[in-house]
């Protein structure tokens, strides 16, 4: 019988790496865990492109999961069809926050795109949806 053990991290593909980590890092508090850069083989096996060349950073908020964010050199990245949430596929990432109008703010300063403001969606639970700068969809999350 095979186990999944536990997540490990969540991946972004990103434009620009340098304003990725900006962004998560004053946005959200992550740190750098580390920095690479992948060509060849084995990285084109993991990708499925025979010409992958990709930057990379590997962010860290607590112990328990990391955020990569991915950065195309080759094949040059595509823009993303459609940003609508309701698309097969669409993707998100929340986090719980103490705070969610003080962070809802703050990640707007930062440059996150916002959809709607916070909602309360039951009694002392509020949620909202942002992306960052690249499109990927961020949940907010207050509970209690």
């Amino acid at each position: 019988k095979y186990m999944i053990l536990n997540t490990h991290h969540s991946g972004f593909v990103v434009e620009d790496l340098e304003k990725a980590i900006d962004f998560y890092c004053n946005g959200f508090g992550f740190e750098i865990s580390a920095r690479y850069e992948r060509t060849g083989y084995p990285i084109q096996q993991v990708v499925g492109y025979e010409s992958a060349h990709l930057n990379l950073a590997l962010l860290s908020l607590g112990k328990e999961h990391l955020v990569e964010l991915i950065q195309y050199i080759s094949p040059k990245p595509i823009p993303r069809p459609t940003n609508e949430r309701s698309a097969i596929g669409s993707t998100h990432l929340a986090f719980l926050v103490d705070d969610i109008f003080g962070t809802f703010e703050h990640l707007k300063k930062c440059g996150a795109k916002v959809m709607n403001p916070p909602a309360t969606v039951s009694e002392g639970r509020a949620a909202c949806y942002l992306q960052d700068l690249d499109g990927n969809w961020l949940e907010l999350l207050q509970l209690g």
